[in-house]
């Protein structure tokens, strides 16, 4: 079920109507987890299954690590836990992957290796969970909170629907605990989880779906060289989009979550102002980021067992981040990009610690845009379904072909360089805010109006339901 889809308006309605007739918490709590698994098996009812199998073990292998005095046994149990969420994960997502590049290896060894066709369908959203999911048995093993004691709350903690597909990822810490208690929406709160929610629908509607993705679609789907030009306008448009598509989800989820009392954590915070790319990645897809750096990142050593040690932490954490996004050696290596981008950063701000010029404004804007630049570059092999696409794609970019094609019109060119200027402008402008703040100090005619405009052109923008690009994660 699509947060962008008359079935969910219809859906969320029914919900916010249980959630606030005067039922007991304990049913009210009843009626979000059947909801929750309704929202899943919109897209697939069998894969329901693998949510109650994640929940099962977890809850009692949690249980079992509280319990557990010996180091030994406890280790186990972590183990058996770790192994049924990667296993499942592993399965559905990566065995396609790992059969076409054994069938590969063996090829170039010389050795014909016939294999089935593969054809497993992917779950929606399985990463989201299963990371979710891995955290709670992770912060029991390490002691960093009790298991739930309710299972009704471990399981709505498992598959509450706002954030269920998409994230943000949620800790067991965050959420649990605010199941314990009866909670509803005060006014307030229910006008400002709309306003998000509206908020939220816009970027994905109007800024990724219509603005953005026929110019993204037109220059990564040609097939062959384009101009420079048209490159770097199709690489901007991608840009705009991931970000507007992603954001605009988590943004919907914090708006849902908020109308029926929850909190859900910031998933984003204006990631193309970042100076540099520790700066970025404490800024985009936040929860994911904090997870990476709490559960692989920190056990592998971190930072604390000197500099080579550190850089082989970062390339280790970012490789495995960007394989979590897909299975395929292209997100490997915009993983790895992204690896060597923080390690180079870690490097350059240990030699010129405490330089002047790194403290004017100048330096900054320029340090923001350098960051820019090179993360688009990252965002072709993102969104190249393969080497050769992105290749092509880097060839163009820098000019490294002649005769390209002219595959963008015009209006899709000014689309593109009016809409990412907005959302540059917008991030800059917004980079030391937060917009409960500006909203605060705005006039309730000018918000007002502006709430009223994103309405109009969610209702006018003609679009065909596209899916979160998330969802495929």
């Amino acid at each position: 079920m699509l947060f962008n889809s008359l079935t969910f308006v219809v859906f969320f309605s029914i919900v916010l109507v249980l959630h606030y007739l005067p039922f007991s918490w304990r049913q009210k709590k009843i009626n979000l987890l059947v909801a929750s698994y309704l929202f899943y098996a919109a897209w697939n009812p069998p894969f329901v299954i693998l949510l109650w199998i994640s929940t099962v073990v977890d809850w009692y292998v949690a249980k079992a690590i509280h319990r557990e005095q010996r180091q030994h046994q406890r280790r186990l149990l972590l183990f058996l836990s770790i192994a049924v969420n990667l296993g499942i994960l592993g399965y559905f997502k990566y065995g396609g992957f790992l059969l076409d590049n054994w069938v590969a290896l063996m090829g170039t060894l010389g050795i014909p290796w016939q294999a089935a066709g593969w054809s497993i369908v992917l779950p929606v959203g399985i990463s989201f969970y299963t990371f979710q999911t891995m955290a709670y048995s992770l912060d029991v093993y390490l002691r960093r909170a009790e298991p739930a004691e309710s299972v009704l709350d471990f399981s709505l903690f498992v598959t509450f629907f706002p954030q269920l597909v998409a994230g943000p990822i949620v800790r067991p810490t965050h959420l649990i605990p605010q199941f314990a208690e009866p909670v509803t929406a005060n006014r307030q709160q229910l006008l400002w989880g709309l306003a998000l929610m509206t908020l939220g629908l816009f970027e994905k509607i109007v800024v990724a779906d219509g603005a953005l993705a026929p110019a993204a679609e037109a220059v990564f789907g040609s097939g062959k060289a384009v101009t420079m030009v048209d490159a770097w306008l199709g690489t901007l448009a991608f840009s705009g989009q991931i970000f507007s598509d992603f954001a605009g989800y988590s943004t919907t989820a914090i708006g849902v979550a908020l109308c029926l009392g929850f909190s859900l954590p910031n998933n984003f915070n204006y990631p193309y102002a970042s100076l540099g790319f520790s700066d970025f990645w404490r800024r985009w897809h936040i929860s994911l980021s904090t997870w990476l750096r709490d559960y692989l990142y920190v056990p592998l050593g971190g930072n604390r067992k000197g500099n080579g040690r550190t850089y082989v932490n970062l390339m280790v954490t970012m490789l495995l981040g960007g394989l979590w996004h897909g299975a395929s050696w292209t997100f490997v290596v915009w993983g790895g990009l992204h690896g060597v981008y923080l390690t180079a950063e870690r490097f350059l701000r240990g030699r010129f610690k405490g330089a002047r010029v790194a403290q004017t404004v100048l330096f900054k804007f320029g340090l923001a845009l350098l960051t820019y630049f090179l993360v688009n570059i990252t965002w072709v092999f993102f969104r190249s379904p393969d080497f050769p696409t992105a290749w092509r794609m880097i060839r163009s970019m820098v000019g490294a072909t002649s005769g390209g094609a002219v595959v963008l019109p015009a209006v899709y060119v000014a689309q593109v360089v009016i809409v990412i200027a907005g959302i540059l402008a917008v991030h800059w402008f917004m980079r030391e805010r937060v917009l409960e703040e500006v909203v605060a100090r705005t006039r309730w005619w000018v918000v007002s109006t502006v709430w009223a405009a994103m309405l109009f052109a969610i209702i006018v923008t003609q679009g065909s339901g596209n899916a979160f690009i998330y969802f495929q994660f």
